[in-house]
């Protein structure tokens, strides 16, 4: 069993820039790759980014290239998710989850999701 706890969200001008902070507790997640999820308000829960097992490879949402980077430290069991340039677009509810079944992209393939932490990207 693996938890994971997110952090690192709040109010931020559009421009800005937040660091969300996803910690795992329990057996370590370094066996697995991880993804991070956003929803907003009324809508579907998508694909943000993801990052593999070593770190090395990583896969991000057309919406978000250019401007967020997905890292990982191990030892710290924590995958980290840089967001610069945010815009009022990106204000959703942030989740990160461990990949259980291939495919980067698909909510299906993932499990043990955290509670979410909230974003909002003033205009």
């Amino acid at each position: 069993q693996v938890q994971l706890v997110e952090s690192g969200g709040g109010l931020v001008q559009t421009g800005g820039s937040l660091r969300l902070s996803c910690a795992a507790t329990g057996r370590t997640f370094r066996f697995y790759a991880v993804g991070w999820f956003r929803q907003a308000p009324g809508k579907e829960r998508k694909f943000v980014a993801a990052i593999d097992l070593s770190g090395r490879s990583t896969y991000y949402a057309d919406s978000v290239k250019g401007r967020f980077t997905i890292s990982r430290d191990n030892a710290k069991n924590t995958v980290y998710l840089q967001m610069n340039t945010l815009n009022p677009e990106d204000t959703a509810v942030y989740y990160c989850a461990v990949k259980t079944r291939s495919g980067y992209d698909a909510q299906d393939s993932y499990a043990y999701w955290g509670q979410g932490t909230q974003v909002t990207v003033s205009s």
